[in-house]
């Protein structure tokens, strides 16, 4: 008795299907680099691999050395703390050689608001202020001396 008069379809059906395992398993041999899951989901070649890109901070020290005054206006302000690269970016390059990158200065509206936007999760000591209606869509150093913002842009304490 034959149970599948045209049972060919079922075969062809198979045979793409298995292809198509096929394929991907050596798609994925192909993508998915040789240390993947060699410590759990990471991969195990992605620490050595980090480490050997290049440093692309100077530290502030290196900021320190020439631009003495901004350090010692900043030492007398609550961003004493605060790394220069943390708001100007990374500067390895501009310390190694000042005329290779010239720094651009940050876009005052955008990066303060990154810390003092107002977060219920924040401390609440951490000075913090809805930035649209604070300011109004000005810039922050309209009113603050960004190094120094205890001290108001016309030179008074806030």
């Amino acid at each position: 008795m034959k149970r599948f008069k045209d049972s060919q379809h079922l075969f062809r059906l198979a045979a793409v299907f298995l292809a198509g395992i096929g394929s991907f398993i050596a798609a994925r041999a192909l993508a998915v680099p040789k240390t993947f899951g060699q410590y759990g989901h990471y991969r195990g070649a992605a620490l050595a691999e980090i480490a050997a890109r290049p440093i692309n901070y100077a530290g502030h020290q290196a900021c320190e050395a020439c631009h003495g005054d901004v350090a010692e206006t900043k030492s007398r302000g609550k961003h004493v703390h605060v790394a220069c690269e943390s708001c100007h970016g990374p500067l390895a390059k501009h310390a190694e050689d000042p005329a290779a990158l010239v720094p651009t200065l940050p876009d005052t509206a955008v990066i303060c608001a990154r810390c003092h936007q107002k977060n219920i999760a924040k401390p609440a000591g951490f000075p913090q202020v809805d930035a649209p209606d604070h300011s109004g869509g000005m810039p922050c150093k309209t009113c603050h001396t960004p190094h120094s913002p205890a001290i108001d842009a016309a030179g008074g304490k806030e």
